[in-house]
């Protein structure tokens, strides 16, 4: 089980692993004081240049002259990427300054062993020879034409966040995109395909592309907008089925039988019968609203057990302690969580702040070290994504960490999104009044005043169970500064 030696050097053998650490050691020799490659080693463990270890293996790059490790053929890694990325590309031929700053950012990259790596992938390899050999435009359109991967994505987003390919809503376009195929898959029932392609271009496809903006995130609204289509289709396949009816013929009676007989989803087709109504297909019918019989809630014994784990635990990536304790402590959606910026922890006199709403809420002192920790070191930095301004960035270049991906992380420690949220909500409105809760925390005042109502009572001894500073001037206090 032992290393293979790749090379002896004056204090021994070295093995392939420690002969690539050494050379990638960067800083300043303690015997010379030179600022250069550091492969060598002191009796005592210090850090030595080459010359002073007395090392004779050759370590400069042919190509660039780079003191770094020789790659292939004598050249360093990023040489060998230019030059494999130029026979890919072909950037001079004709000119494309385009593809030319494509071949910096990957060569450039931080660890450009990954980038060596990702584009010898078959599919990597084939759009990259595209782009060589111009089958492939660097427009949108022609990558939405390409079969959906991946890879085709990944270097979508990397040209987006280098300003090589034009901005656009990727919610947008992906909701577009299902859009498409979904009005194709109901083709073969016209009946149902018509209305449906109305109801969902007309009306939500129109409001999402009025909602798409740079701060803004469509996440949830695109979520809503495929539940709303989809269980519209359901319902008028169920209509044609039972009652031999398309959406033209429906009655008071069919749509309470469809919500009695199955699952709450079904409430979801509210919106598309309001939208027949407005367009005078039907008379007026009453579909009721959704209501959750209980509140889904967690005990705050539970709560501050689990602040603790996400303080204590070392096992657990920083990201997901970051976005927990953000949940645990100001009771916020994990979509939102997903789509905070690094600009949104500010620094001011009395302690770090995070901005949730049109109030900053003050971080506890006890944990803001783990917010400054976190935001000078944050993952999925190293590959093209250089640069990046979201506070939980994906390993998709310019783009956040995914809503699903954090929910599940999330629930591998513990937590339950939204039992959390809701306890966290009720007790931060039993400490602070309802309006300041809502402002301080980007809420709409008809959430919190429910969260209040079904509250109850305020609780006086609630303030004094969590454990949180008071560094807040007393007229105003803000969510979590107690």
């Amino acid at each position: 089980m032992a290393a293979k030696i790749r090379v002896n050097w004056p204090d021994g053998p070295v093995c392939g692993i420690c002969f690539t650490t050494a050379l990638r050691t960067q800083g300043t020799c303690v015997l010379c004081g030179d600022e250069r490659l550091l492969p060598g080693r002191t009796r005592e463990g210090a850090h030595t240049c080459r010359d002073c270890a007395g090392i004779t293996t050759k370590m400069t790059c042919d190509g660039c002259g780079a003191e770094t490790e020789r790659f292939r053929a004598g050249h360093c890694i990023r040489c060998v990427l230019k030059t494999d990325l130029d026979q890919l590309l072909h950037p001079n031929n004709p000119p494309d300054l385009r593809l030319k700053r494509l071949i910096g950012v990957l060569a450039e990259a931080d660890r450009p062993e990954s980038v060596y790596t990702w584009m010898r992938g078959a599919k990597t390899r084939h759009l990259l020879e595209g782009l060589g050999t111009r089958t492939i435009a660097l427009t949108h359109e022609a990558f939405d034409a390409l079969p959906g991967s991946r890879s085709v994505e990944y270097l979508r987003e990397l040209l987006i966040h280098h300003g090589m390919l034009e901005d656009r809503d990727r919610q947008l376009a992906a909701f577009e995109r299902w859009l498409t195929t979904r009005i194709l898959d109901l083709a073969h029932t016209p009946h149902i395909q018509t209305p449906i392609e109305r109801f969902a271009r007309w009306h939500h496809l129109k409001r999402l592309r009025a909602m798409a903006a740079p701060d803004k995130n469509l996440n949830t609204a695109v979520r809503s907008a495929k539940q709303e289509i989809t269980e519209a289709g359901k319902f008028l396949t169920w209509l044609n089925t039972t009652h031999d009816l398309t959406s033209t013929g429906i009655q008071q009676a069919h749509i309470n039988q469809y919500l009695a007989d199955g699952p709450s989803t079904r409430y979801t087709i509210r919106t598309f019968i309001i939208w027949l109504i407005k367009n005078k297909d039907i008379d007026k019918i009453h579909v009721p609203h959704r209501y959750a019989a209980t509140t889904p809630l967690i005990t705050q014994q539970q709560r501050l057990e689990l602040i603790r784990n996400c303080v204590e635990s070392s096992e657990t990536p920083l990201t997901y302690r970051i976005a927990a304790l953000i949940l645990l402590l100001f009771g916020q959606p994990v979509g939102k969580i997903t789509a905070l910026k690094c600009s949104d922890i500010q620094a001011l006199p009395n302690g770090l702040h995070l901005n949730l709403g049109n109030t900053p809420v003050l971080v506890p002192a006890q944990i803001a070290p783990m917010f400054w920790e976190y935001l000078h070191h944050r993952p999925n930095q190293q590959t093209g994504n250089r640069g990046n301004q979201w506070l939980f960035p994906s390993t998709i270049p310019g783009q956040h960490i995914h809503a699903d991906t954090m929910m599940g992380q999330l629930r591998t420690l513990g937590i339950n999104p939204g039992e959390t949220r809701n306890t966290a909500l009720r007790g931060l409105i039993q400490e602070l009044p309802p309006t300041l809760v809502a402002n301080a925390l980007g809420y709409s005042y008809q959430v919190i005043h429910k969260h209040a109502t079904d509250a109850g009572t305020p609780m006086a001894s609630y303030a004094g169970k969590i454990p949180l500073p008071t560094h807040t001037p007393p007229k105003h206090r803000q969510p979590g500064s107690d």
